[in-house]
């Protein structure tokens, strides 16, 4: 199965909307909620920052038997340094987005550690493709 939705650039009154179309499926297929969550947050943490500090995205869910792949990918500018984006509390965010209530320096950090899986694809003056897998592990 699979979902794909747009995130605009700069538009925060969308902010929400794609992961909440993944939450409502999430739910119907009856997965636990603490899965759930954890992939809510990821989710909603990349939707984010690709409303913040891209030109623009998508996120494509795939679900199979096993696992729940979510892939974002922007449309640049790129994460000038990852290493530092992925510190708690660094941010690049604008006054304007601050202002908004968010831009904390949270985003790439809570995406690590909800999923089980992340890689992270960016180059400064490119694209960011950040790939999410979450194992559907059953209840023991």
């Amino acid at each position: 199965m699979r979902q794909e939705y747009l995130v605009p650039s700069q538009d925060f009154s969308q902010a929400g909307v794609a992961s909440s179309s993944i939450k409502r499926m999430l739910k119907q297929l009856n997965l636990q909620p603490i899965l759930i969550k954890r992939i809510m947050v990821a989710v909603f943490e990349a939707e984010v920052n690709v409303i913040a500090h891209s030109y623009g995205g998508r996120i494509i869910c795939d679900l199979d038997e096993e696992k729940i792949f979510i892939q974002v990918i922007d449309t640049g500018p790129g994460i000038p340094n990852l290493e530092l984006a992925m510190t708690e509390g660094w941010s690049t965010a604008s006054q304007e987005v601050r202002e908004l209530g968010y831009g904390a320096g949270m985003g790439l950090p809570n995406i690590r550690k909800n999923c089980d899986h992340l890689d992270i694809y960016t180059k400064e003056g490119d694209h960011t493709h950040l790939s999410m897998t979450f194992e559907l592990r059953m209840p023991t």
